[in-house]
């Protein structure tokens, strides 16, 4: 089959990102690094547990004395000899407390004051480690699950800090949220500084997704702080794949010393047009983070990570249900649930292949259909990269491009004509052969399966209304009809090419600088002999891709 180029030009902003998956971290011990651990913990572990808890009820007995008797909790701030006895004394017990743990601080740049900067915004975000930040900056305010208050001796010593709390059981959570934070950023020093980690969950360094954006709605002055483990045994990345919370505790208690660099960049005055636009604020800081950091920045969020756990458990690789979904929900008007649906139904196509992806074999067997010009066709436009295979981002962005702007009400109506012959009203499964096996070029094709499907009163014929559920449901046949169309067409005008004469076949006034989805298809065969002069089904699946 002589290769089509394509009829419109592939975005760049739908390109895979740099890095495929930041939630993972699957580096594992060797057995040096197993045996020198064991051997050092003999004597670290215990020492070190005794320490820290001993650090831990002290630091509980100043919080409690902190906030003792002081009303208002969580809405009116801590002031006086209150806040001095958390920036001092909670400050120097938690140095200590990560001194104790082996950790050799090395802090660049200069820590803005609450007048220069009322937001910290720090990333990447990889660990519950980066804690540290706090002793630095004189313990601001956080933001936290409203669950962690209520925890033993650490609950206590988080209220103290008076935290920005969030809810997962209010679904006004993070409204309130970006409100408070506002409220207090905004208070002229009466509340202290935040620390806000944007990027709203644990990566593993390689890159800086999204940054959300509470942090920079109220349009304040931020300090980026950057965050390095320059560790040759990475013992603190916590990720959605890898060492558990207690695992990597008890690994990193049994290391003579883990190093860790803070770097404070200069403070960010926001523009006149980010302080209207936070997006465009988030990006440029991140930008500026990245840069320092010398990573990528990608359009993964937390729901690629609930995506990202709905794919291992529906068996296929947990990388598979990531989508950048902000970005691609964003472009093409997604919601998380409607992507959830979507990929349940890429894993029932790729339950049968490796590695979570479609190739047509797999392609040709959800459909009913054998692999043909104008099925490989198809195929190829859901195939981004051209490499041979369908992953779940390119199965979500081609049912949004391709398949569901071609299954328009117009299309249904038009396919459903062509394939009722003698114009009853209702489609035999000799005529829905008919059409199929010329359309596929297959002639002895059995589609009896297909028909029965679609078929749902089980009568034998098919009437519009079966024919318009069966094609809702299943956009791809949608465009298989469509690109059929097209194939044709263009199959035909190769055909006039070569009977044209030579001044005109090499005119510089060629059809080939028109668009295939900008001209109407005709389908002229034994089938349908006659083009019809309404028929705009190319267009109505053009979408600027």
């Amino acid at each position: 089959m002589a290769q089509r180029v394509l009829p419109l030009p592939r975005q760049q902003s739908f390109c895979p990102p740099t890095v495929p998956n930041p939630f993972v971290h699957p580096g594992r011990l060797s057995a040096g690094d197993k045996l020198r651990t064991v051997l050092q913990g003999i004597i670290l572990l215990p020492l070190r547990a005794i320490c820290l808890a001993f650090i831990l009820l002290l630091a509980w007995l100043f919080a409690s004395i902190a906030t003792f008797g002081h009303c208002g909790k969580g809405s009116v701030p801590l002031k006086g000899w209150r806040r001095r006895m958390i920036q001092t004394t909670l400050s120097r017990l938690t140095r200590t407390l990560f001194f104790i743990m082996g950790f050799q601080v090395k802090v660049k740049g200069k820590i803005a004051s609450l007048p220069e900067a009322p937001i910290f915004v720090a990333a990447p975000h990889s660990s519950f480690f980066d804690a540290i930040i706090s002793a630095l900056t004189g313990m601001p305010s956080i933001v936290s699950r409203a669950e962690n208050l209520s925890t033993p001796i650490f609950g206590t010593i988080l209220s103290s800090l008076q935290p920005v709390s969030v809810s997962r059981q209010d679904p006004d959570s993070r409204k309130n949220t970006v409100t408070e934070i506002t409220k207090r950023a905004l208070s002229r020093g009466q509340w202290p500084q935040i620390l806000i980690f944007p990027e709203g969950t644990c990566t593993n360094r390689s890159c800086l997704i999204t940054f959300k954006q509470g942090a920079f709605v109220p349009g304040v002055p931020v300090q980026p702080v950057l965050l390095r483990y320059p560790n040759k045994l990475d013992t603190v990345t916590w990720t959605w794949q890898g060492y558990s919370l207690k695992e990597l505790c008890v690994m990193t208690l049994c290391q003579l010393f883990t190093r860790v660099e803070v770097e404070f960049l200069p403070v960010h005055v926001p523009t006149e047009e980010e302080k209207n636009d936070p997006i465009l604020f988030a990006n440029r800081v991140r930008q500026t983070m990245a840069t320092a950091l010398n990573v990528p920045v990608t359009d993964h969020t937390f729901e690629d990570c609930r995506l990202m756990i709905s794919a291992g458990q529906l068996t296929l690789p947990m990388e598979a249900g990531l989508v950048e979904f902000t970005k691609i929900s964003k472009k093409l008007n997604l919601k998380w649930n409607h992507v959830r649906e979507q990929l349940d139904t890429f894993a029932a196509i790729a339950s049968a292949s490796k590695g979570g992806r479609i190739g047509i074999d797999e392609f040709a067997e959800y459909l009913k259909l054998p692999i043909s010009d104008v099925l490989k066709e198809l195929f190829l436009l859901f195939d981004r990269n051209g490499d041979g295979t369908i992953d779940f981002r390119e199965y979500v962005i081609g049912l949004s491009i391709l398949c569901n702007p071609a299954n328009t009400e117009e299309t249904i109506q038009m396919a459903f004509k062509l394939f009722d012959m003698d114009e009853d009203g209702t489609i035999t499964e000799d005529e829905f052969a008919c059409i199929i096996q010329s359309a596929l070029g297959v002639p002895e094709l059995d589609v009896s399966m297909l028909f029965k499907e679609i078929d749902a009163d089980e009568t034998g014929k098919l009437s519009y209304d079966e024919f318009k559920n069966f094609a809702l449901k299943h956009p791809e046949y949608a465009k298989l009809f469509t690109t059929y169309l097209e194939l044709q067409r263009y199959q035909l005008d190769m055909l006039e090419d070569d009977i044209e004469s030579p001044e005109v076949k090499h005119s510089p006034v060629r059809k080939s600088t028109i668009p295939v989805s900008e001209t109407t298809p005709i389908a002229r065969n034994k089938v349908c002999p006659e083009g019809n002069g309404e028929d705009n089904s190319s267009t109505s699946d053009k979408k600027d891709d």
